[in-house]
């Protein structure tokens, strides 16, 4: 008789599965809750070339632990592709403009940034680029592009890297946070970064790279907050 009290007794208090279940979905909605109240969702808008990737960048290295090493390592291939770049835009707006190389020896430096050479991120930026630059940006017709770079998409990070150019080629080169900043990299998808500030848990996103595909972005917008634009 006082086994079967027992056996009742130990049945009385297991809880139903469904019970169970119902009260571990109400606990996650709490927690949910409590979270989403000391979130802020940030939603960065604007034209190409108009600070966004900038001002993500600016939020990480204030409130985060900033770049990492291999984070930087990768920086530093896009800052070489930036220079690259910007020399191709340079070559084309001449040729557009009708400005020949000051120095006709020239043309072969500009050849050899035209084959658009590509690195690792544990290469040194290659010094036949280093020399090719340094000649081409000597050269009083490329110096005339630049100048009129405001009428063509000239990236302005060209000036801040030619100013220390050496410094980006030295074989244990990385970049630093300013030399980060000032890189360009297209976005080519959603990017969001969160940071803590005071009791407060930021998520700022950036759908830049997805303008065309609409349905893999709008979803971004549900419980916005702030919008940057």
């Amino acid at each position: 008789m006082a086994i079967a009290k027992i056996m009742c007794f130990g049945n009385g208090n297991k809880e139903d599965p469904d019970t169970k279940k119902s009260k571990e979905i109400e606990k996650q909605l709490r927690e949910d809750q409590r979270r989403m109240q000391k979130e802020v969702k940030l939603l960065l808008l604007g034209a190409g070339e108009s600070g966004k990737s900038t001002v993500l960048k600016q939020m990480r290295l204030i409130h985060t632990k900033g770049f990492q090493l291999p984070e930087r390592k990768q920086w530093k291939v896009t800052i070489f592709q930036n220079l690259l770049h910007a020399f191709q835009v340079v070559f084309g707006a001449m040729e557009e403009q009708e400005v020949d190389f000051a120095d006709s020896g020239n043309i072969r430096f500009a050849e050899i940034v035209a084959a658009d050479p590509e690195i690792g991120q544990d290469d040194p930026m290659p010094m036949d680029c280093l020399n090719a630059f340094k000649s081409l940006w000597r050269d009083q017709g490329v110096q005339l592009a630049i100048k009129k770079g405001n009428e063509y998409a000239l990236h302005d990070n060209l000036t801040y890297y030619f100013a220390d150019v050496d410094r980006l080629f030295a074989k244990d080169y990385l970049p630093s946070d300013q030399d980060i900043l000032r890189a360009r990299l297209r976005t080519t998808g959603i990017s969001e970064t969160i940071f803590d500030t005071g009791n407060l848990t930021y998520r700022m996103f950036d759908v830049g790279g997805q303008r065309s595909e609409r349905k893999k972005w709008i979803h971004v917008f549900d419980n916005v907050q702030v919008v940057l634009f």
